[in-house]
């Protein structure tokens, strides 16, 4: 019986609550017969560990700095590094090549390289025959360079905009140029990966969505239509929440019996609380910090719009989620969010950082409730013709056995 092809996939961060999407897929290609070992730079904690996939995986994931601090582990890592010199002298050629200009970025790149060889050695011991990142920043410098030390091929998810934010430190260039291949999550994200790289490699850039179980979110069939307003996020300057409380104040004010919801935490929710209060919103406005993929599939099947101001995203899955629960997403017409909502089909699409535009919109979807119900039964349709997570994960089992 051929053994299933065993691919470690490594994140910055696993499991999180802001990318359950990578769980979800490494689930997925399980059920594909992938062997999938899990591996994090840095554990997660408990605030993200709130279903049952998520606690069973922080308990089975390997933490590469919590293993680098323990000497023995870090000693053993060294000891077959030094047995290794070629292997060992070419990935620091790469780190001294690949690292950014400063002092501070050249020591930063020494715990990559230190971080790259405990993780090496770990992936050799189980077996693994493939390594796998999500992102293209740190943790994709930590697997290029296990990648060298190893020998195992690498190949890593690129998502954006962070990741295209300063792609001279990060080497995109070079990542994609070392990798097996590049899954891109939109045709945007693709269209920057060839910007920065070389023609040569554009044929290792495949279209590979993140993806949702369409099962898992369905309208609540007791649920009576009205104007619950749904938001779903890190509470971050990234995803333009100030842009949302405006508009909600001036669509309340048409509408005194709209509700807004905001699921998420971050380093901006003291500021939008007080802002919320400014604004007169009382009661009108609930805050609930981090909800598990259960609660929140629970609010989805019961809101009646989705809002995502965002500034900056890639394809938000949250928003796959939304619509996957028949609902109508209200959200902003940048990267690849075009290629997942078409506007007055499944959703409006505002420019970003336009309260004036968002606020009008906003009133429209709330004043038009069979509208919205199109909206929602289209968007539903879409998800599951083109952002089914089965349906990716057997795109990336093929990329994985090419």
């Amino acid at each position: 019986m051929t053994r299933p092809a065993r691919i470690a996939y490594l994140t910055g961060e696993y499991p999180a609550v802001s990318h359950t999407f990578i769980l979800r897929e490494v689930l997925a290609l399980r059920a594909q017969g992938l062997d999938v070992l899990t591996c994090s730079v840095r554990r997660t904690g408990p605030e993200h560990h709130r279903g049952a996939d998520e606690k069973r995986a922080a308990q089975t994931t390997f933490y590469v700095l919590q293993a680098a601090k323990r000497p023995a582990t870090l000693l053993a890592a060294l000891g077959w590094a030094l047995g290794r010199p070629g292997a060992l002298g070419r990935m620091i050629r790469l780190a001294l090549a690949t690292r950014p200009a400063g002092i501070k970025a050249t020591i930063w790149q020494l715990f990559y390289l230190i971080e790259a060889m405990v993780l090496a050695h770990h992936l050799t011991r189980q077996g693994v025959t493939g390594l796998h990142n999500h992102f293209a920043m740190a943790s994709s410098s930590v697997a290029m360079l296990a990648s060298e030390l190893s020998g195992i091929p690498y190949s890593f998810s690129l998502h954006g905009p962070a990741d295209f934010w300063d792609t001279g430190r990060w080497r995109l260039g070079e990542k994609i140029a070392r990798a097996r291949f590049v899954a891109c999550i939109s045709h945007f994200c693709r269209s920057q990966a060839m910007l920065f790289s070389d023609p040569a490699h554009w044929s290792k850039l495949h279209i590979v969505h993140c993806g949702v179980d369409p099962d898992r979110y369905r309208p609540d069939p007791g649920h009576r239509p009205g104007r619950e307003v749904l938001f779903i996020g890190r509470l971050a300057a990234a995803k333009g929440v100030p842009v949302l409380l405006e508009a909600f104040a001036r669509a309340h004010a048409a509408f005194p019996d709209a509700r807004l919801t905001l699921i998420g935490d971050g380093p901006a929710r003291g500021d939008l609380q007080a802002r919320a209060t400014r604004l007169g919103l009382g009661d009108a406005v609930r805050f609930t910090g981090y909800l598990g993929q259960a609660e929140v599939a629970g609010h989805l099947a019961k809101t009646d719009l989705f809002a995502l101001p965002s500034f900056a995203e890639g394809v938000p899955v949250v928003l796959m989620e939304a619509m996957a629960s028949g609902v109508p997403v209200l959200t902003t017409r940048i990267t690849g969010i075009p290629e997942l909502v078409q506007d007055g089909v499944s959703g409006r699409l505002v420019a970003p950082g336009d309260v004036d535009g968002f606020a009008a919109a906003l009133t429209d979807l709330l004043a038009d409730p069979a509208a919205t119900r199109m909206m929602g039964q289209a968007g539903q349709d879409k998800v599951r013709a083109e952002f089914d997570v089965t349906r990716e994960a057997v795109r990336l089992a093929a990329l994985f056995a090419a």
